[in-house]
């Protein structure tokens, strides 16, 4: 099993920071390289408390699924999602969402996975997935970063 914990400072209130993160919308924008796409489930707008998303995407040059539930919700402070159908052999992403001075909050992520295949998972979560999912937590964060401080309100567009 692994863990990844990430902190992103934005210069926007939790609250704005929360929903942005909770957008299907964002989400699909921020993974284009993955050509990441909502199929079932909440496929647009935000997702909510007991609702579930499957996406589809290409990881490693292969589509593959993966099913989240937000199982935990308490806005604007945190909430989780947990796999319910995929190839992890365990997934689970904690938000918290702290408001720091001058207007700004403190995004944390906490993502624990475990990979399937047994030994030879945990030899791929160690020189592979660990690296890879850190890179796309970090490029996702920087997207609702730069649309919740957008001058010009462009994170509107993802709150309907």
């Amino acid at each position: 099993m692994q863990l990844i914990e990430l902190e992103t400072t934005i210069a926007a209130p939790p609250e704005r920071c929360f929903l942005l993160s909770l957008s299907i919308d964002l989400h699909i924008a921020s993974t284009a390289p993955t050509r990441e796409r909502a199929i079932a489930g909440v496929t647009y707008g935000l997702i909510g408390p007991n609702q579930t998303v499957t996406w589809r995407a290409r990881h490693f040059g292969l589509m593959l699924t993966h099913t989240s539930l937000i199982d935990r919700y308490d806005p604007p402070h945190y909430f989780r999602d947990i796999m319910t159908k995929g190839h992890f052999r365990f997934f689970e992403h904690e938000h918290f969402f702290d408001a720091v001075n001058d207007g700004k909050t403190v995004m944390r992520d906490r993502l624990r996975f475990a990979a399937p295949l047994g030994p030879l998972g945990s030899i791929l979560e160690v020189l592979l997935l660990r690296r890879y999912l850190t890179k796309f937590l970090k490029k996702r964060n920087q997207a609702i970063r730069v649309s919740a401080e957008s001058a010009s309100g462009e994170w509107k567009q993802y709150l309907h």
